[in-house]
């Protein structure tokens, strides 16, 4: 419900009720310190979230197995609070971690691959290691191919995430033929004026753009502007980049 405040408030009483009742490093503890972790995480107050996830996953490690899916969840939350603060190659080791826990708990191809090499191809994609980050979001579309049906929305974001990383490698035309394919996806799976399907024309438009093509490229931001003003509120941040977008263009031509 967004009410962070009072969450925190409950989940800290559910905490003292439980040092009370039970014995010292008892798994709820874990599953206590990660509710109140994800409320920090939510606030944006970082460290109190990753002190909590820390706290948590050192009872999972007294009361699991070490190749236990919870440890792999652990470490994936921990990554995800220093993807958060800017610390990507601490983030990049959590998630690796994660991934090394999860090939030891989980039959080959399950759901959870693609997330980890997700995780893992984003922090590559943010320290600006673009053949490392294409590499691991290909694999990632690989397992979704096997586990997941045909036209399922998590392609979508596949192609996106592998046309981004080309974008910033200047690849273009390989860009924009994923960014197509994405695009291609939200329209059967989702409904026609969906939010994520403006942010794929303005991913096309900005190809465009990049390859000097600025009639095409207003094209596409008018087509997500469009879509945008029947999606979101008029003062909502997308839909002021993408006028900005096509008010600079237009004083191109």
């Amino acid at each position: 419900m967004g009410e962070y405040s009072k969450a925190l408030s409950s989940f800290e009483r559910s905490l003292e009720i439980r040092k009370l009742a039970l014995p010292p490093n008892h798994p709820d503890f874990a599953q206590s310190y990660n509710n109140i972790a994800s409320v920090y995480f939510h606030i944006g107050e970082y460290s109190k979230a990753l002190s909590s996830y820390e706290r948590s996953l050192e009872i999972f490690k007294i009361t699991l197995s070490s190749n236990h899916p919870d440890l792999a969840t652990s470490y994936n939350n921990i990554a995800s609070v220093y993807s958060h603060m800017g610390e990507y190659s601490k983030a990049l080791s959590s998630f690796e971690r994660s991934l090394e826990i999860r090939k030891l708990a989980l039959p080959p191809n399950h759901p959870d691959f693609a997330q980890s090499y997700n995780n893992i191809a984003t922090m590559y994609n943010n320290m600006g290691e673009y053949s490392k980050a294409l590499s691991s979001f290909e694999r990632s579309l690989e397992i979704c191919k096997i586990a997941l049906p045909p036209n399922h929305p998590d392609f979508a974001q596949s192609y996106n995430n592998i046309a981004s990383v080309y974008d910033k490698m200047g690849e273009y035309s390989k860009a924009l033929s994923s960014f197509e394919r994405s695009i291609e996806i939200r329209k059967i799976a989702l409904p026609p004026n969906h939010p994520d399907l403006a942010t794929s024309y303005n991913n096309i438009a900005s190809v465009y753009f990049h390859m000097g093509e600025y009639s095409k490229a207003l094209s596409s931001y008018e087509r997500s502007l469009e879509i945008l003003r029947k999606s979101v509120p008029s003062t909502h941040p997308h839909l002021v980049v993408v006028k900005r977008n096509i008010e600079n263009l237009r004083n191109r031509f």
